[in-house]
């Protein structure tokens, strides 16, 4: 099995007001800087990685440990840590410390300013970064249903957007975020990203902010679609369909399967539509490019990654966490039953906080 692992984003809350508060450097010190916690653009925010693991329930483990240790750290400081993909609350936001933010936020002026996003990264291990790139080309279609399952961002600035993942079109403001053509090989992928650098537009690698992309820093492919998700099991059942994903993608690849060649534009047509529905109507199919309910998409999916998930002895485990989450619905069907009982965005906040703590038994009992 591949091995895999996640990079959750989270938001630094008041305890009381649930607005952002800009103490990642603070928390940090209290935690004494250990190597899986870090910092991110903004100070309002704080990032958890899990080492690399062979197992869902091993991913999980280490996903509730690291949100509770931040949390702990917070609590400290009077704050509390929500896995919110956007703050529902308005508020000023700090740039984190550095000369890289700190020509980011010249050069990108308000977009870097209102940039106060939460998301969820997947890294899954492959052989070589040739074989990387023909799994980025053969998952891009799967992507926009990523989005659909994460949705966790209804509220921005204090607005109702009216999209379930706002975080999505937020997040694509960036001039290189979003879905990208087939590659085709290693040397066009690299040309490509060594040209987007040559612009002078970004300053390093570490801006191609591609949907999927060859990790800088890791032997692996990773996929930036999602929210980050408001409950951790839904964290460790994305990650487990990304794997999915990747090990059927190297696969395809290995028996000469060419890739779809879904347009680029469609693709990015396709994330819209399941930013602005998530499970609530309808989506894009992977394949045929026509509208679907999202419980058909998201059977697609299961469907296309079930004989590895069975080889692996996760697709029962799947199934059942899938159904738990259509069911109950991502992060932004709560953060909206909350905000209509009238209570106000603050008590949606305080729900978040709650929510991230939460401990899932869905894979293992449907529950």
């Amino acid at each position: 099995m591949r091995t895999f692992g996640v990079e959750e984003e989270l938001l630094i809350v008041s305890a009381e007001t649930g607005e952002p508060l800009p103490l990642a450097e603070r928390i940090l010190a209290v935690m004494g800087r250990p190597r899986d916690v870090d910092q991110e653009f903004k100070l309002e925010q704080i990032e958890t990685q899990t080492q690399p693991c062979l197992t869902h329930e091993e991913l999980l483990g280490q996903l509730y440990q690291g949100r509770r240790a931040l949390d702990l750290a917070a609590r400290q400081l009077d704050a509390r840590i929500a896995a919110l993909a956007t703050s529902p609350l308005s508020a000023a936001t700090h740039l984190t410390p550095g000369e890289r933010f700190a020509l980011m936020a010249e050069e990108f002026a308000i977009t870097s300013q209102e940039q106060l996003t939460c998301g969820l990264h997947v890294h899954v291990a492959v052989e070589s970064p040739a074989d990387g790139v023909a799994v980025l080309d053969r998952i891009r279609e799967w992507l926009p249903l990523l989005v659909a399952l994460s949705a966790n961002s209804p509220f921005w600035r204090g607005a109702n957007t009216g999209y379930a993942s706002f975080r999505t079109q937020a997040w694509n403001r960036w001039p290189t975020s979003g879905p990208q053509e087939v590659f085709g090989t290693l040397g066009a992928y690299r040309a490509l990203v060594d040209s987007m650098v040559a612009t002078g537009a970004i300053s390093d690698e570490g801006m191609v902010y591609f949907d999927a992309r060859l990790s800088h820093w890791h032997p692996t492919v990773e996929v930036r679609v999602a929210d980050v998700c408001l409950d951790a099991s839904d964290s460790a059942l994305l990650a487990v369909l990304v794997r999915g994903l990747v090990e059927t993608a190297a696969r395809e690849a290995a028996r000469g399967v060419f890739p779809s060649g879904a347009p680029a534009a469609v693709l990015r047509l396709a994330a819209w539509r399941a930013s602005r529905a998530g499970l609530n109507g309808s989506l894009v199919h992977p394949r045929q490019g026509r509208p679907l309910a999202a419980a058909d998409a998201v059977a697609a999916l299961l469907a296309h990654v079930a004989p590895v998930l069975r080889e692996s002895g996760e697709l029962d485990g799947a199934e059942r966490a899938l159904k738990t989450l259509q069911a109950r619905g991502p992060g932004e069907r709560m953060q909206r039953a909350v905000a209509s009982d009238g209570e106000g965005l603050a008590a949606v906040v305080s729900a978040a906080v709650d929510a991230t703590q939460h401990r899932n038994g869905g894979w293992d009992t449907g529950a």
